[in-house]
Protein backbone atom coordinates (compact mmCIF):
# COMPACT_ATOMS: atom_id res chain seq x y z
CA UNK A 1 0.00 0.00 0.00
CA UNK A 2 1.32 3.46 -1.09
CA UNK A 3 2.26 5.72 1.94
CA UNK A 4 4.65 8.83 2.59
CA UNK A 5 5.70 10.58 5.86
CA UNK A 6 4.58 14.71 6.07
CA UNK A 7 7.59 15.57 8.43
CA UNK A 8 9.34 19.13 9.51
CA UNK A 9 13.01 18.81 9.43
CA UNK A 10 16.09 21.19 8.88
CA UNK A 11 19.36 20.08 8.05
CA UNK A 12 21.21 21.31 11.09
CA UNK A 13 24.27 21.69 8.87
CA UNK A 14 22.79 23.97 6.68
CA UNK A 15 22.28 26.75 9.50
CA UNK A 16 25.59 26.50 10.80
CA UNK A 17 26.60 27.49 7.08
CA UNK A 18 23.77 29.93 6.89
CA UNK A 19 25.59 31.30 10.62
CA UNK A 20 29.15 31.12 8.94
CA UNK A 21 28.25 33.30 6.09
CA UNK A 22 26.20 35.60 8.75
CA UNK A 23 29.38 36.20 10.75
CA UNK A 24 31.06 36.70 8.13
CA UNK A 25 28.69 39.43 6.70
CA UNK A 26 28.78 41.35 10.18
CA UNK A 27 32.52 41.34 9.86
CA UNK A 28 32.74 43.08 6.31
CA UNK A 29 29.88 45.20 6.84
CA UNK A 30 30.53 49.41 7.82
CA UNK A 31 27.63 49.52 10.35
CA UNK A 32 29.07 46.99 12.47
CA UNK A 33 32.92 47.78 12.65
CA UNK A 34 34.29 47.90 15.91
CA UNK A 35 31.12 46.87 17.68
CA UNK A 36 30.29 43.53 19.29
CA UNK A 37 27.69 41.48 17.40
CA UNK A 38 28.07 38.16 15.75
CA UNK A 39 25.97 35.11 15.98
CA UNK A 40 26.42 31.69 17.79
CA UNK A 41 25.14 28.64 16.79
CA UNK A 42 24.65 25.77 19.16
CA UNK A 43 22.15 22.85 18.80
CA UNK A 44 18.88 24.20 17.56
CA UNK A 45 18.99 27.41 18.32
CA UNK A 46 21.10 30.66 17.16
CA UNK A 47 21.65 33.55 19.51
CA UNK A 48 22.52 36.86 18.12
CA UNK A 49 24.38 39.38 20.61
CA UNK A 50 25.05 42.84 20.26
CA UNK A 51 25.07 46.66 21.51
CA UNK A 52 22.07 47.89 20.48
CA UNK A 53 18.59 46.76 19.36
CA UNK A 54 18.38 48.29 16.33
CA UNK A 55 21.80 45.88 15.34
CA UNK A 56 20.15 42.83 16.78
CA UNK A 57 17.09 43.86 14.50
CA UNK A 58 19.45 44.14 11.29
CA UNK A 59 20.62 40.64 12.23
CA UNK A 60 17.64 39.23 12.27
CA UNK A 61 16.69 40.51 8.58
CA UNK A 62 20.88 39.11 7.90
CA UNK A 63 19.62 35.81 9.17
CA UNK A 64 16.52 35.04 7.42
CA UNK A 65 18.55 36.15 4.27
CA UNK A 66 21.06 33.69 4.55
CA UNK A 67 18.44 31.03 5.53
CA UNK A 68 16.66 31.76 2.30
CA UNK A 69 19.94 31.48 0.39
CA UNK A 70 20.87 28.46 1.96
CA UNK A 71 17.32 26.83 0.94
CA UNK A 72 15.97 26.83 4.33
CA UNK A 73 12.14 27.80 4.93
CA UNK A 74 12.96 31.07 7.15
CA UNK A 75 9.60 29.54 8.88
CA UNK A 76 11.34 27.54 11.11
CA UNK A 77 12.62 30.66 12.77
CA UNK A 78 11.11 31.28 16.34
CA UNK A 79 12.50 34.05 17.40
CA UNK A 80 12.67 35.05 21.09
CA UNK A 81 12.25 38.18 23.61
CA UNK A 82 14.89 40.53 23.39
CA UNK A 83 17.08 40.18 26.80
CA UNK A 84 19.38 42.93 27.91
CA UNK A 85 22.52 42.04 30.33
CA UNK A 86 25.24 44.43 30.86
CA UNK A 87 26.16 46.20 27.75
CA UNK A 88 24.80 43.66 25.76
CA UNK A 89 21.34 42.93 23.92
CA UNK A 90 20.42 38.96 23.53
CA UNK A 91 18.26 37.26 21.19
CA UNK A 92 17.33 33.56 20.59
CA UNK A 93 16.57 32.63 17.30
CA UNK A 94 14.92 28.60 18.10
CA UNK A 95 14.98 26.46 14.82
CA UNK A 96 11.49 24.29 14.80
CA UNK A 97 12.21 20.67 14.58
CA UNK A 98 9.56 17.94 14.05
CA UNK A 99 5.52 18.29 14.38
CA UNK A 100 3.96 19.64 17.45
CA UNK A 101 0.93 17.13 18.56
CA UNK A 102 -1.78 19.92 18.18
CA UNK A 103 -0.18 20.86 14.36
CA UNK A 104 -0.18 17.57 13.80
CA UNK A 105 -3.83 17.19 14.54
CA UNK A 106 -4.92 20.03 12.62
CA UNK A 107 -3.35 18.19 9.91
CA UNK A 108 -5.26 14.95 10.24
CA UNK A 109 -8.30 17.16 10.02
CA UNK A 110 -7.67 19.16 7.20
CA UNK A 111 -7.10 15.55 5.16
CA UNK A 112 -10.38 13.73 6.90
CA UNK A 113 -12.41 16.77 6.14
CA UNK A 114 -11.71 16.16 2.64
CA UNK A 115 -12.93 13.13 2.94
CA UNK A 116 -10.38 11.21 0.68
CA UNK A 117 -9.79 7.25 0.69
CA UNK A 118 -6.66 7.42 2.51
CA UNK A 119 -5.57 6.45 6.21
CA UNK A 120 -3.69 9.12 8.44
CA UNK A 121 -1.39 8.50 11.58
CA UNK A 122 0.07 10.52 14.02
CA UNK A 123 3.53 8.82 14.36
CA UNK A 124 5.95 10.58 16.85
CA UNK A 125 7.03 14.44 15.34
CA UNK A 126 5.54 13.28 11.92
CA UNK A 127 2.42 12.37 10.16
CA UNK A 128 1.81 8.84 8.06
CA UNK A 129 -0.41 9.18 5.12
CA UNK A 130 -1.27 5.68 3.32
CA UNK A 131 -3.85 4.74 0.37
CA UNK A 132 -4.71 2.44 -2.42
CA UNK A 133 -3.71 4.78 -5.50
CA UNK A 134 -0.57 7.04 -5.80
CA UNK A 135 -3.25 9.94 -6.59
CA UNK A 136 -5.09 9.69 -3.75
CA UNK A 137 -1.66 10.22 -1.94
CA UNK A 138 -0.78 13.34 -4.46
CA UNK A 139 -3.94 14.63 -4.05
CA UNK A 140 -3.08 14.60 -0.57
CA UNK A 141 0.16 16.61 -0.55
CA UNK A 142 -1.24 19.23 -2.88
CA UNK A 143 -4.16 19.62 -0.55
CA UNK A 144 -1.67 20.18 2.56
CA UNK A 145 1.01 22.45 0.19
CA UNK A 146 -2.14 25.26 -0.16
CA UNK A 147 -3.16 24.65 3.56
CA UNK A 148 -2.05 27.32 5.67
CA UNK A 149 0.29 25.90 8.66
CA UNK A 150 2.71 28.02 10.71
CA UNK A 151 5.98 25.90 9.69
CA UNK A 152 7.38 24.23 6.56
CA UNK A 153 6.29 21.03 5.49
CA UNK A 154 8.23 18.56 3.95
CA UNK A 155 7.22 15.04 2.47
CA UNK A 156 9.48 12.13 2.42
CA UNK A 157 9.59 8.85 2.53
CA UNK A 158 7.22 7.93 0.03
CA UNK A 159 6.44 4.20 -1.03
CA UNK A 160 4.95 2.57 -3.57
Amino acid sequence: MPSFDVVSEVDLQEVTNAVDQANREISSRYDFRNVAAGFENQDGQVTLFAEAEIQLNQMVDILRNRFVNRKIDPGVMDIQELEHRGKQYYRRVLIQQGIETDLARKIVKTIKDRKMKVQVSIQGDKVRVSGKKKNDLQNVISILRDSAFDIPLQFNNFRD
